[in-house]
């Protein structure tokens, strides 16, 4: 449908929050899922790049392994050469001539259509393929793979129609209007691995808004985004508007963050690959076209602080929710907690109780509660800590590590008293969580301590009951996390209720889920036009005494 065939004020339908089911014994969504696992387990996916809608093969092929059974290959993955990234830039620009021409509503349809997709016929294959491609746990994969993604289109959709529909005013001289164009060039669109969500969003957000996008996964991702990039297609979305590029993250950048076209990076993954990126546009920027919009969300060392009027089983529920769901491997988990020296005794033993009825393995087996670390690298780097963490400080519960089978990392509670511990200050991306007990008498100082501590400025959490206690808490670390939480874990924002995002070594704090992030994908255009334009060069003032 061309821009000028439709008349009329079309509205979306009203953005709703896909309902999370809950895969119960017996259940048929259960039974369902678990027939799709089975038979996803048994294939082994071939997964090409995608240029322009054509798949391309180029031999030099890497491998998706199951984390909770490592030696289980679920797909080989083609990767890019440094021309096709070149192709694909290409391919972008011929994409969208007609792309950013549609109206609005046509672009958004395709995403209404993937959401509707996924929430029926496509659900099971998305969910499916990140529990056994990114060891999540049945509910994790549910309100990641299906719940957050649908979410993201949906709401996306209704946050560019408000974002469209702001205007200036204007009055009977004079219409003043501003036109919303998607920005020149491509965007760069880079996913991790631990939510399929992201990956789904991070190219379409600025696809929706007329753009056209090189979408790089993760290597350990790469199952779950090509279902998804094929759900994509089935919803309508023409070929070149996003490119599916799988490869070698630094042979990809180096094309695509230099070239000339470049518009925009969206990203989310480390601290250290974004401030690379950003090292790296900065070099470049006199050969740009326009200034490179960048969008990050990067790290966390999420912290929970208890005040002494905290509900014990609350806050021992929010510990244990908080840093042991998939396995720790959220921006947002739970990876340290400041409790009061009187209350620990009593918080450490609601904690080791729950931990011990935990159990652990493959997601197939639905009893499970947490899996495995996402690779060998990741198992690598957090048993390093644990081992450190052995002779430095006091493991509470937990600490051990098993890589005969799967990448398997006990859910940890670590002790210290040294506030500045490193346990308490880098970021480890595993299920384990350090509390430093201190004394009740020192809440105000704890609080400076929180601030300070981390680099990073994600999330964070305070347990109290007292009100002045939660208000000081606030207005103390009002810039220690872009998502703050009261008396709940630090985990688990939803679209349209939670935007998400963080500062300082956290991200640019564009926050997902919201019409602020739509923003940085269009490039305001003003028009003026003035009714009977003046014949008259002269104004009233030069006029004679």
């Amino acid at each position: 449908m061309s821009s000028a065939s439709f008349d009329g004020a079309r509205r979306v339908p009203v953005a709703v929050n896909e309902p999370v089911r809950s895969y119960a014994p017996h259940s048929p969504e259960r039974a369902s899922l678990q027939a799709r696992l089975a038979t996803m387990a048994a294939e082994t996916v071939e997964i090409p790049i995608v240029i322009g809608g054509k798949r391309l093969h180029t031999g030099d092929c890497g491998t998706v392994t199951m984390p909770c059974d490592h030696q289980h290959v679920l797909a080989t993955f083609h990767k890019a050469t440094p021309a096709m990234v070149h192709d694909a830039i290409a391919s972008c620009a011929a994409a969208k001539a007609e792309w950013a021409s549609w109206r609005w509503e046509d672009r958004a349809a395709v995403l209404l259509r993937a959401a509707e997709l996924l929430t029926t016929s496509w659900r099971d294959t998305l969910v499916a393929a990140t529990m056994l491609g990114q060891a999540k746990t049945v509910h994790q994969a549910e309100i990641d793979a299906a719940c957050e993604l649908i979410d993201f289109w949906r709401f996306n959709v209704q946050f560019a129609q408000e974002l469209y529909a702001e205007q200036p005013i204007s009055d009977h001289t004079m219409w003043n209007q501003l036109d919303y164009r998607s920005l020149e060039g491509f965007v760069y669109a880079v996913s991790p691995f631990n939510f399929t969500a992201i990956g789904g969003n991070l190219p379409t957000a600025p696809a929706l808004m007329g753009n056209t996008v090189i979408w790089k996964p993760g290597a350990t991702v790469m199952l779950s985004s090509w279902y998804l990039y094929l759900l994509l297609e089935e919803a309508g979305l023409p070929p070149g508007v996003i490119n599916f590029i799988p490869g070698d993250p630094a042979a990809i950048s180096d094309v695509a963050l230099t070239h000339r076209d470049l518009a925009g990076v969206h990203f989310t993954g480390s601290t250290g690959v974004f401030n690379n990126m950003w090292a790296t546009i900065g070099k470049n920027m006199d050969h740009y076209r326009s200034y490179p919009r960048i969008v990050g969300e990067t790290g966390g060392k999420d912290f929970i602080v208890a005040h002494p009027s905290a509900d014990p089983q609350a806050l021992a529920v929010g510990i244990v929710r908080g840093a042991f769901e998939y396995q720790g491997q959220k921006c947002s988990a739970a990876s340290r907690a400041y409790v009061p020296k009187s209350m620990w005794p009593d918080v450490k033993a609601r904690c080791i109780a729950m931990m011990s009825e935990m159990k652990q393995g493959d997601v197939r087996d639905m009893s499970n509660f947490v899996a495995a670390v996402i690779d060998q690298k990741a198992f690598t780097r957090i048993k390093g800590y644990l081992d450190d963490a052995k002779t430095s400080a006091t493991i509470v519960a937990g600490g051990e590590c098993d890589d005969s089978v799967g990448w398997f990392v006990q859910p940890t509670i670590v002790e210290t008293n040294d506030p500045a511990h490193r346990m308490l200050c880098e970021e480890i991306f595993g299920p384990v969580i350090t509390i430093h007990p201190y004394d009740d008498a020192s809440w105000s100082d704890i609080l400076t301590t929180v601030d300070a501590t981390s680099p990073y400025a994600l999330t964070g959490a305070v347990f109290a009951r007292d009100r002045a206690a939660i208000q000081e808490a606030s207005n103390v670390l009002r810039q220690s996390a872009g998502n703050f939480y009261i008396n709940d874990k630090p985990t688990g924002a939803v679209v349209g209720q939670q935007p998400f995002g963080g500062a300082r070594g956290s991200g640019t704090n564009d926050t997902a889920g919201s019409k602020m992030n739509l923003l940085r994908w269009t490039s305001v255009r003003t028009i003026k036009e003035t009714f009977a334009s003046p014949t008259a060069w002269r104004y009233p003032f030069l006029g004679a005494e």
